[in-house]
């Protein structure tokens, strides 16, 4: 098909190929990490904040852009596929897939505009773990060999999303390059790699056609749940264990915490994680994230203030 045969990529569709309901996995891991910095150092730079805040869902926008063109090309998406068509935009419309990419790269162009303050400010340390960072964005979907293809995706994604971010982050607030940033962020690293182990899984029978070997098609349905089970309780427990060591007195909100995410977890561990359930799944998943990040960030805080009372 010609380019002139195809219609224009609206800012509606551009907002669609972003999928803001996955951003979750960008705001929470520097949410963790703002909160952190705030109660480990003097002061913290709100400025420094909001643009880390954008930059990190920049990313994010280019990572869901960068799959939906990737999956379109590849043949891996049709409309057979339980999705919603807001979130399949280049299955559902006649979009030129090149227009696609290019706002791939504009979003990621536009986060390293945005990193240019971020480094004149904390030095090279974010640079150089944005860099890496930028490097798995386009290796994720792009390639031969794509790493969503690889059973290490969950891993991959979790740990860059929801373990370089933060560390990264925590060192531009606060100034000082520590690893126990990373530890801090078990909780977002396993909270995002679920994100796409909850995808991954409804989507078995597919991934199988199209020559994925992820995780779930590694393990099948059945053992893939089972597995999905325990990181959801680990995910939980990583928390309540890290606030205890770390944020002690942040404690007080962990009761507040479990109570309120019960009724999200017991929906997330009661659904069968198959192709027609995909869309419950996904927004159980990306409540879960918000509900746990959110508390998770307010213990910090709450350790904080009580050790100032």
């Amino acid at each position: 098909m010609t380019a002139s045969a195809y219609g224009r990529l609206t800012p509606r569709m551009a907002w669609q190929l972003a999928a803001p309901h996955t951003w979750p996995a960008a705001i929470l891991p520097v949410l963790v990490a703002a909160a952190a910095a705030a109660v480990t150092s003097f002061s913290i730079s709100a400025t420094m904040v909001c643009v880390l805040l954008v930059i990190c869902v920049l990313m994010q926008s280019a990572v869901n852009t960068f799959n939906d063109y990737y999956d379109y090309v590849k043949g891996a998406d049709s409309a057979d596929d339980n999705v919603d068509p807001t979130d399949a935009v280049l299955v559902y419309n006649n979009v030129n897939p090149r227009a696609a990419l290019a706002l791939a790269v504009g979003f990621l162009a536009a986060a390293f505009l945005l990193g240019a303050y971020v480094i004149w400010i904390a030095g090279w340390i974010p640079l150089a773990i944005g860099a890496a960072g930028a490097v798995v964005v386009v290796l994720y979907s792009a390639g031969k060999t794509p790493i969503s293809y690889l059973p290490i995706g969950e891993l991959v994604s979790g740990f860059v999303m929801g373990g370089l971010i933060p560390l990264a982050c925590y060192q531009a607030l606060s100034g000082t390059f520590d690893l126990r940033a990373l530890l801090w962020a078990v909780p977002t690293i396993l909270g995002v790699g679920l994100i796409m182990f909850t995808n991954n899984t409804c989507d078995v029978e597919k991934d199988v056609e199209s020559g994925r070997r992820t995780l779930s098609v590694l393990l099948g349905r059945e053992r893939a749940r089972k597995l999905y089970h325990g990181v959801v309780y680990a995910w939980v427990a990583a928390i309540v264990v890290l606030v205890a060591a770390f944020f002690t007195n942040g404690l007080l909100v962990m009761p507040f915490m479990l109570l309120a995410s019960y009724p999200l977890l017991k929906a997330l561990l009661g659904n069968p994680l198959a192709p027609q359930a995909r869309i419950g799944a996904m927004a159980q998943v990306c409540s879960a994230n918000i509900a746990l990040g959110a508390f998770y960030a307010a213990a910090i805080l709450a350790s904080g203030i009580a050790v100032a009372l």
